[in-house]
């Protein structure tokens, strides 16, 4: 029986409207035009206030507590942070500090990020990529990379942006068959073939 892949996106803005919270919509939009989806946002505009001073998991309200379960059973993570000061927002980082360190083992990743310039567009690889690396998550090929000049107001203007959204989602969904197998046809697993003996 097939089933949807369940993905959430973590947005690590705290602003509302966001390029980041764009971009991650674009890329979940690209992603459910390829594979069946059940997908899930979870903004730290929304429950940053809620967290920023705990230190332990059990501390954790309730709703906070909920999103970590979800990012833990998720089949496919995408996480998306702007940059600050060279790296991913510090609360993006601490909601990451309350993950199980084994939660995320093997389990998919696309990486997203956005910044005011091209000087900082190795954030994926230099920042991202190590912290999910960690976790011995399994960071997808293709990150993501957008900037200011990419958007007109808090829509997206660049077509080579768009270009760079199908290619993550293209070399992405090969590699979702062992995240879900029964998600879709296009990422099911093939019957195995009876041999002669």
């Amino acid at each position: 029986m097939s089933r949807k892949l369940k993905v959430v996106a973590v947005s690590g803005s705290l602003q509302r409207p966001s390029r980041t919270l764009v971009l991650v919509d674009q890329l979940l939009a690209a992603l459910g035009n390829e594979v069946a989806i059940d997908a899930r946002v979870i903004s730290l505009g929304e429950i940053g206030p809620q967290f920023a001073g705990v230190l332990y998991r059990n501390q954790l309200p309730a709703v906070v507590e909920e999103s970590i379960a979800a990012i833990e059973s998720a089949d496919l993570l995408l996480v998306a942070s702007p940059v600050y000061r060279g790296s991913y927002t510090g609360l993006f980082k601490h909601l990451f500090d309350f993950v199980h360190h084994e939660a995320l083992t093997d389990k998919p990743v696309l990486l997203a990020a956005t910044g005011g310039s091209d000087r900082h567009a190795l954030v994926i690889d230099h920042q991202l990529r190590p912290l999910f690396s960690f976790f011995q998550a399994r960071t997808l090929p293709i990150g993501v990379y957008a900037v200011e000049k990419d958007f007109e107001g808090y829509e997206i203007a660049n077509p080579a942006l768009r270009e760079r959204i199908a290619l993550a989602v293209a070399r992405a969904v090969p590699q979702l068959r062992d995240a879900a197998p029964a998600a879709a046809p296009a990422i099911r697993k093939p019957a195995p073939v009876a041999l002669a003996a």
